[in-house]
């Protein structure tokens, strides 16, 4: 038995077709979906999506949004979602390093917020690089 995961951006469809089982970053911790899961409707944080298929695990780097969950039917709607495999690991870890710097220099709340979430996106795109290494 198999789930159909529809990964959708407002610009394009970054993943759509049949999975084993996925494991997806929710604003309350991870989840791991199987077939005949529970229904359920959930915010998505900026996180790795895991999927497994065919004995591989492939992840998509998310950036916030929701998902919902049923009959084995998973849509996950994100402001924006890039696969671990297109990431250029040179250019994250450069992004990575700029967030880091940006954060370091950030003054009053505003900035200091811009540049933690900037941060958790740099780091969630390495990750999804790092966990198909």
């Amino acid at each position: 038995m198999t789930l159909n995961l529809c990964v959708l951006t407002p610009n394009r469809i970054i993943w759509n077709s049949e999975v084993k089982e996925i494991i997806l970053s929710t604003n309350s911790g991870q989840i791991g979906v199987l077939p005949n899961h529970a229904p359920i409707a959930t915010a998505v944080d900026i996180g790795i999506l895991r999927i497994g298929l065919r004995g591989q695990w492939f992840t998509i780097a998310l950036m916030g949004g929701f998902a919902r969950i049923v009959n084995n039917e998973i849509t996950v709607l994100v402001n924006d979602a890039e696969r671990g495999s297109d990431i250029n690991p040179k250019e994250a870890q450069q992004t990575l390093e700029i967030a880091e710097a940006n954060l370091s220099r950030a003054e009053g709340k505003r900035q200091t917020i811009e540049a933690n979430l900037a941060l958790r996106r740099a780091r969630t795109r390495v990750e999804a690089i790092n966990a198909i290494s």
